[in-house]
């Protein structure tokens, strides 16, 4: 297949990147670099791509329409995989408009290129963050998620909208991927596995919020890879819309993952409380019935498993 995919130079992207191109597709990358983390991180999340014959990269903004003509314009792609956006509940406190500029009219431009450009198909990067105020664990994909927590969450809930409007009126066909908290090697600096080793690896404190009992749908980033791939590959009568969790199915409280991080680091976590912060769920907890019997997905990677491998990773990885 030819595959376009957005954010190509992220966490995500990458990883999605090499298990397509290593199977024989073709993967054309558009991704920003945006400053939110350094671009050597980026950098060595490409560089085995670079290698690859089979991908390539355009440097460019999602709400460029010149950079999205750029990334069209070789070939129609049979799927545009939809993974940039401004990611984070915190951040998006701090800056709503910015999330809502990339993550909205990003979007909308995206889909209105891969329209103009004779694109069928669309899978988009939702999150589990869309279940809000009116959910209750485990989620599912029946639920309203009317009442989100933070601005990020709106600006996901709203791509999800915008979708089912490029389907009903121009039949796109859409899959929506909502995520559970992805984690493992080339995660984020920020988010908390990844910020929570680093400090404990140094014998830094780090910073627990609430009383350590929230807790999250961990998913180790393979899961997640396979449940994006087998979305890729479903097949579709007439163009559709539909939604699918992808999540680990299964819990770890705050105070256990901290456990976890200390036990594979063989180091004991210095905690400074502190008071619980406004846009966070108390849990995440993902139904993955659905996807289950749609796509074959099936988590296979254990939250010990996990930790392990990308504590694994971090020793290799070059300190900042």
């Amino acid at each position: 297949m030819y595959i376009l995919i957005t954010g190509a130079a992220g966490f995500i992207g990458s990883h999605l990147a090499e298990r397509l191109c290593a199977r024989g597709d073709t993967v054309v990358g558009l991704d920003n670099f945006d400053p939110f983390y350094g671009r050597e991180i980026k950098e060595a999340n490409l560089a085995a791509l670079r290698r690859e014959p089979r991908f390539s990269l355009y440097e460019g903004d999602i709400r460029d329409a010149a950079a999205l003509e750029r990334a069209f314009a070789p070939q129609v792609p049979q799927v545009v995989v939809h993974l940039a956006a401004l990611a984070g509940v915190r951040p998006s406190l701090e800056n709503p408009a910015r999330y809502a500029d990339v993550n909205v009219t990003g979007t909308q431009r995206l889909v209105d290129a891969a329209v103009a450009h004779g694109v069928r198909r669309l899978v988009f990067a939702s999150s589990s963050s869309v279940y809000g105020l009116d959910s209750q664990p485990p989620f599912k994909e029946s639920d309203a998620c009317l009442q989100p927590v933070s601005p990020y969450a709106s600006t996901k809930r709203a791509g999800e909208l915008m979708l089912f409007v490029a389907h009903h009126l121009q039949a796109l066909d859409v899959t929506c991927l909502r995520f559970f908290t992805v984690f493992g090697p080339r995660q984020r600096p920020d988010l908390a596995i990844h910020k929570f080793a680093r400090l404990i690896a140094a014998g830094r404190p780090i910073e627990l919020y609430g009383d350590g009992s929230s807790s999250r749908d961990y998913t180790f980033i393979d899961d997640i890879v396979d449940g994006v791939v087998a979305s890729i590959d479903e097949a579709a009568a007439a163009p559709g819309y539909r939604i699918y969790n992808l999540g680990g199915s299964r819990t770890t409280t705050l105070l256990r993952l901290v456990e976890l991080l200390g036990e594979a680091l063989g180091k004991t976590p210095q905690i400074v409380w502190r008071p619980e912060q406004p846009g966070d769920m108390k849990r995440t907890l993902a139904d993955v019935g659905l996807s289950a019997r749609a796509l074959g997905y099936a988590p296979h990677v254990s939250m010990e498993d996990g930790i392990r491998r990308f504590v694994d990773w971090l020793d290799c990885v070059p300190k900042p």
